[in-house]
């Protein structure tokens, strides 16, 4: 039994996010389906990437209102990247990502900071989409350093 596609979710969450009124939430929702519908137009149809990309723009956007001093812009980025964050896998904890990281570095043979492409072609295939490839490769470059 196959799940269902992530697309196919935000469609009922659409419906029933404007039968609950929620304008912020339908706006959301709608802006994340049509990434979603573009990429599997025109890219691999990797849902969770086309998320974890949105999510990574909303907060850099978040980032950038901050610093011109627009704090409900700001907030209004992150309430996205939260509903965004609702679709996305639970990320792994240090100690797991610890776990992940240091059998990679085993496999691969890695004995230095120079070889953190290796392990990071290793760990990030494990890490399935659980943790940021710079949480991956700051735990990678700690290990290697050792």
């Amino acid at each position: 039994m196959s799940e269902t596609p992530i697309s196919e979710t935000l469609k009922t969450e659409i419906t029933a996010a404007m039968k609950a009124g929620d304008k912020q939430r339908v706006s959301a929702l709608r802006l994340i389906l049509s990434e979603l519908q573009k990429d599997a137009k025109e890219g691999d149809g990797d849902e969770l990437a086309v998320l974890r990309r949105e999510r990574k723009r909303r907060f850099e956007a978040a980032e950038a209102y901050r610093e011109a001093e627009r704090p409900e812009l700001a907030e209004a980025e992150e309430s996205e990247a939260a509903i965004i964050e609702e679709y996305l896998p639970a990320e792994l904890d240090d100690e797991k990502l610890r776990e992940i990281v240091g059998a990679a570095i085993a496999e691969s043979g890695a004995e230095s900071a120079k070889d953190t492409g290796q392990v990071m072609k290793l760990a990030m295939a494990n890490v399935a989409g659980q943790a940021d490839g710079k949480r991956v490769a700051a735990i990678a470059q700690e290990l290697l350093r050792g």
